[in-house]
C-alpha cells in the first residue's frame, strides 16, 4: 500500500520539498571525496545489487563490489537518525510518522539481505559524517 501524499501546506514548502534529491547530497559528497583524497577511488555509486536468484535488493550509495562493501550515507531527517532524535514535522503527521516507519523498515531490509547474501554493510550517519568516514577508512586498509 502506498501512502497517498498530502497538499504542500505553502507553495514555500513545496519548493523545498521538490529540492529534495535521492542521490549527490552534501553528505554524499563528502564522504566520496574523503575517499577520493585517502586512496579508495574505486568505488561505484548506486551499484544494483541483485541475490543469486537474480532478484534485485537494493542499489547502496557508494558499493565497493570486489569487497562485497555497501555504504549507505543516511540523512538524519529522513532516515530517522537514532541519536538525533528528531521530532515529526507539525503538519500530516498521520502521513510523516507512516512514511519514516516504512523508510526506516525498508533499511533494515535491505541490510539484512545484503548482510545474508553476504555483504558487509556500513552506514554513515549525516550527523556523525566524519567519524563514519573515519571508520569506513579503518575497514577498507584492513
Amino acid at each position: 500500500m502506498t501512502l497517498e501524499v498530502p497538499p504542500a501546506s505553502s507553495p514555500a514548502v513545496h519548493n523545498v520539498m521538490r529540492a529534495n534529491k535521492s542521490t549527490d547530497t552534501k553528505p554524499e559528497l563528502i564522504v566520496r571525496r574523503f575517499l577520493r583524497n585517502s586512496g579508495f577511488p574505486g568505488y561505484r555509486l548506486h551499484w544494483r545489487i541483485d541475490g543469486e536468484d537474480g532478484r534485485y535488493i537494493c542499489r547502496p550509495d557508494i558499493a565497493f563490489p570486489g569487497r562485497k562493501l555497501a555504504i549507505f550515507v543516511h540523512g538524519c531527517f529522513w532516515h530517522r537518525c537514532p541519536t538525533c532524535n528528531l521530532s515529526l514535522p507539525k503538519s500530516n503527521t498521520d502521513y510523516w510518522s507512516q512514511k519514516f516507519r516504512k523508510n526506516v523498515e525498508r533499511d533494515k531490509r535491505k541490510e539484512e539481505a545484503l548482510l545474508e547474501f553476504g555483504w558487509s554493510v556500513y552506514t554513515i550517519w549525516e550527523c556523525e559524517i566524519e567519524a563514519g568516514a573515519s571508520g569506513l577508512l579503518r575497514i577498507l586498509t584492513i
